[in-house]
């Protein structure tokens, strides 16, 4: 952790948490990002429980929706936030406890270490208790995305994961759900950015997943073709 302070002590790092329904984790997951000594924006995207009670008093700062906009449209929310605050460095994860903050550092390190733009978290490297359809859905994916982006993306549909601010301020994002995290990738490689992946913590338990396999894999495939048509990035 001192290597960390040090290396980084003079950029600003803000923990960007897109939150659904997410009362019973978020407290606890915004205490332990404060701990680390950073920054914690949530956006309570039109949840009907107690998420936004809960991650004002763990300390964050909590950006509202008025319905259920995506998880794309929460996170756009949230970077907004952070490039008209300053922030040099942002870090995303989810809400429901699948991301542990202890890996936080780890970003940091493999940031500083390889002069990434984009460090993304791997879960590959460890996918222990992942769902065996999830687990191949994910190695195909991610050997399609690292194809297109022409970098070795071991697991891109993690999306916890540091990101320099410049890159936000590059690219434009047109995502609206769960597709976002791979036009992020697709769209920084053809800027130029370099991304770099990291060993994370596989952390399953009895969540449902809020993804709908029908439907988000429709939207995913749509959205690559239309990423593939455009040249202008």
């Amino acid at each position: 952790m001192a290597y960390i302070q040090g290396v980084l002590a003079a950029m600003r790092l803000a923990v960007v948490i897109p939150a659904h329904n997410e009362g019973q984790t978020i407290g606890p997951l915004v205490k332990a990002v404060k701990a680390l000594g950073h920054d914690c924006i949530v956006i309570n995207d039109g949840s009907a429980d107690q998420t936004r009670a809960m991650a004002l008093e763990a300390g964050a700062v909590v950006l509202d929706t008025p319905v259920k906009s995506g998880k794309g449209n929460a996170l756009k929310m949230g970077f907004d936030y952070v490039k008209t605050k300053g922030y040099e460095l942002l870090v995303t994860m989810d809400g429901d406890g699948q991301h542990a903050p202890s890996d936080i550092p780890a970003l940091e390190v493999c940031y500083k270490a390889k002069g990434a733009d984009i460090v993304n978290g791997n879960r590959m490297a460890n996918p222990t208790g992942m769902p065996w359809l999830r687990l191949f859905t994910n190695h195909l994916m991610s050997s399609l995305i690292s194809l297109i982006c022409r970098q070795h993306i071991p697991d891109t549909q993690c999306g916890f994961r540091l990101l320099k601010t410049k890159v936000l301020e590059a690219v434009h994002l047109r995502s609206s759900d769960f597709e976002i995290e791979t036009e992020v990738l697709i769209k920084a490689s053809k800027k130029g950015f370099k991304i770099a992946s990291v060993g994370i913590q596989t952390i399953y338990s009895n969540e449902i997943s809020k993804i709908q396999p029908m439907r988000d894999t429709g939207r995913f495939i749509a959205y690559l073709w239309r990423e593939l048509r455009d040249k202008n990035g």
